[in-house]
């Protein structure tokens, strides 16, 4: 099986944000409005003209990228509607360059660098825009090679190129080799992922796809029995029920169950890239912010935890949602569901096991809480290759939702 650096590179990266920006983010009702709602050519292109992000639309997203603990962020550069927010450098006039005369991607990128976050490139592969895509599918697939090129060539390197929308002719040739191909000529350690959509979540592809993809969907174990590659895995998820901005979207999931959902991905060794959308002047909505600012501050306390460790064999613990993580012969056991110790006038009273029980043959040096390293974790060491570690409630005014132990190994 052949094994790339660079893939095992994007697997410590561990968190992302997905980010769903373009001229539909000014109508405030999702990146898919303009086919769902059936808006005119004409009436959608009154909102290209209007898009012209604030000045400090990059540098206010990648700064919260930066505080959420993400390590890369994943921009649509051109969505379904096939409005570029990037230079098509004479492909088209349908791109930002000709709207508000800024190349919108090149101000992404720079501030990217400027602040350690690795950019990716979303590129939609259907396209409602360009008249080719349902009257002459090979010339279209030109200017989607052409449209990629682009990106490759001159952004400097980038962390790879995300696809989406093969799914809408899953008949038709896509004429991948090429692609992939040209990908290569330019930048050979760019992750190229090509999402299966809701579909095929999980599903291995062409030869040159670095990672598989679970849209919206918990991750598990790859099967890569007689794959000729190791991939990667990240699993993609909203805050609400859109990608796009929707101003009447109120159906926020909690920071408890995006907590959760961080740690199931790790527990699988799966990226979990987190979208927001951006509102139409490209600031961000403050509950999106918040949200990602206080996810920050959780996985600050867990940092060592979240990003390089990897699944060990340990997959469940005698809890069915705690599972063990390894790196360099340092473990990591993460717990949920921990009750919160109070008067019985504060917290309704929570019978819960405690302990966890899993195999376990190395000598153990010590067990602390990654937020209370100073306090030791009491475990039994059951004399049959397993250990038993008791867990402990939340002391009143502390609830971490997903709690890391720390086991160091002589």
């Amino acid at each position: 099986m052949i094994i790339k650096e660079y893939i095992k590179e994007f697997e410590k990266l561990g968190f992302g944000m997905f980010v769903h920006f373009g001229a539909y983010s000014l109508i405030e009702k999702g990146e898919w409005v303009k086919s769902i709602h059936q808006i005119p050519d004409e009436e959608y292109k009154t909102y290209v003209q209007a898009f012209n992000p604030d000045k400090a639309w990059a540098k206010e997203l990648v700064s919260t990228a930066k505080k959420a603990g993400c390590k890369y962020i994943t921009l649509t550069t051109r969505h379904h509607d096939g409005f570029s927010l990037f230079d098509t450098c004479g492909l088209n006039e349908y791109d930002a360059v000709h709207t508000c005369g800024r190349d919108v991607v090149r101000e992404f990128v720079d501030e990217c660098n400027a602040q350690g976050i690795i950019p990716f490139f979303y590129h939609t592969l259907l396209d409602w825009w360009h008249p080719a895509f349902n009257t002459d599918f090979k010339v279209y697939l030109q200017y989607l090679r052409d449209s990629v090129e682009i990106l490759c060539k001159n952004y400097g390197k980038i962390g790879g190129l995300w696809f989406d929308g093969m799914w809408s002719k899953p008949n038709e040739d896509w004429e991948e080799d090429a692609l992939y191909g040209m990908i290569r000529s330019h930048q050979p350690n760019a992750m190229i992922i090509n999402n299966t959509g809701l579909s095929a979540r999980g599903a291995l592809g062409h030869i040159e796809l670095d990672s598989v993809t679970f849209e919206r969907g918990a991750p598990g174990a790859i099967n890569m029995e007689g794959a000729p590659k190791y991939v990667a895995s990240e699993m993609c998820q909203t805050m609400n029920d859109h990608w796009g901005y929707a101003s009447k979207d109120f159906c926020y999931k909690s920071l408890a169950s995006l907590i959760e959902d961080f740690c199931g991905c790790r527990r699988f060794g799966a990226n979990f890239l987190l979208n927001l959308g951006p509102m139409g002047n490209g600031l961000l909505r403050p509950l999106d912010k918040a949200l990602l600012e206080e996810l920050g501050r959780w996985a600050k306390i867990h940092e060592e935890a979240l990003y390089c460790p990897r699944p060990c064999g340990i997959a469940q613990t005698s809890k069915a949602q705690d599972f063990v993580l390894e790196k360099d012969g340092t473990y990591y056991l993460f717990c949920y569901k921990l009750p919160m110790v109070a008067s019985i006038d504060v917290q309704l009273a929570q019978d819960a096991d405690l302990t966890d029980t899993f195999p376990f043959d190395k000598k153990i040096k010590s067990i602390t809480w990654l937020d209370t390293p100073d306090k030791e974790v009491e475990y039994t060491d059951n004399g049959d290759g397993t250990i038993s570690v008791r867990s402990e409630a939340y002391k009143y005014g502390t609830h971490l939702v997903v709690r890391v132990a720390k086991i160091v190994t002589e």
